[in-house]
């Protein structure tokens, strides 16, 4: 049979067939643009199961076969693959969420603090601010590992885009530096915080509002759809965020943030965060439809 009639056909039944038979179908199918998978036991399997994008064969088969394998299976049951591909998926999209995540989170702070420091007398926040910060929205993403993807990801294969991951970085990253903008102005003319002396608590104001926005962000980046209604995040997830969020308002307030140059906050400045991370959540939700009206994806 030709090459060309063997990457036409979309589905053919071929008992008997040679070594160099098989390999021959599996060469033309990926010709064709396919990703092919290839189940064998025998020894005359070996050729076509190393040359397959994934070989599978099972623990009762010949060893040479075993060996040319990519996927062993322990159990006589294939639904055991189809785990393992949504498995990997799920896999994949997180490992790209935490990418694009941290990306441009990291972005947002780099402008927030280039911002800050043309405009302002003073430091904005000090490194060890910065340090604690950044600790406890890592460790606020180690949970990710155990976050669930929609659906509609699941449904297809997924490409390793960096592209995409740039692109996230530069449209979304500048969205949380608006807020950490209004932030400044927050505690600049209505907290006063406007000279040298007062330093400690405009320091203390953006460190809860970027820590708060950072973490809070998590759930708002991790889907296309409407966080909280629409894809809700697993439990490790809620909890880890909402510790750190909680742990994040108490440090300034404890003497860790006394040791490290924070303060306590006046309660009135508590009904301004609230304004402030619930307008970012909506601009962050226009945000996301608009990226993916304009590029078609969000991950």
């Amino acid at each position: 049979m030709p090459n060309w009639r063997l990457r036409w056909r979309n589905a053919q039944y071929s008992p008997r067939l040679t070594p160099l038979q098989k390999t021959r179908i599996l060469q033309a199918l990926q010709k064709n643009g396919h990703t092919v998978g290839f189940l064998g036991d025998g020894i005359n399997d070996a050729p076509a199961l190393r040359d397959a994008d994934v070989g599978i064969s099972v623990d009762s088969a010949a060893d040479i076969a075993k060996e040319s394998s990519d996927i062993i299976l322990l159990e006589k049951d294939l639904m055991v693959l189809e785990e393992g591909v949504i498995k990997g998926r799920e896999t994949f999209g997180n490992i790209i969420k935490y990418l694009n995540m941290t990306a441009s989170s990291n972005f947002g702070n780099v402008f927030s603090v280039l911002v800050a420091s043309a405009f302002i007398p003073f430091l904005p926040m000090l490194a060890i601010h910065l340090l604690i910060q950044n600790l406890m929205y890592d460790i606020s993403q180690l949970s990710l590992p155990w976050d669930k993807m929609d659906k509609e990801f699941l449904r297809k294969p997924r490409k390793w885009d960096a592209k995409n991951i740039g692109r996230f970085m530069l449209w979304i990253g500048p969205t949380s530096s608006i807020f950490d903008i209004t932030t400044f102005a927050l505690m600049w003319y209505v907290f006063a915080a406007n000279n040298v002396e007062a330093q400690a608590l405009f320091q203390s104001g953006w460190f809860i509002e970027g820590l708060l926005s950072q973490t809070l962000v998590v759930h708002m980046l991790r889907t296309q759809k409407i966080p909280f209604i629409q894809s809700r995040a697993t439990l490790p997830v809620l909890l880890t965020t909402g510790l750190i969020m909680a742990i994040g308002i108490y440090i300034p307030f404890s003497p860790l943030g006394a040791m490290v140059g924070l303060e306590p906050l006046p309660l009135s400045y508590f009904p301004w965060l609230v304004a402030t991370l619930l307008s970012y959540c909506l601009v962050a939700q226009g945000m996301k439809r608009f990226y993916i009206k304009r590029f078609g994806q969000w991950f």
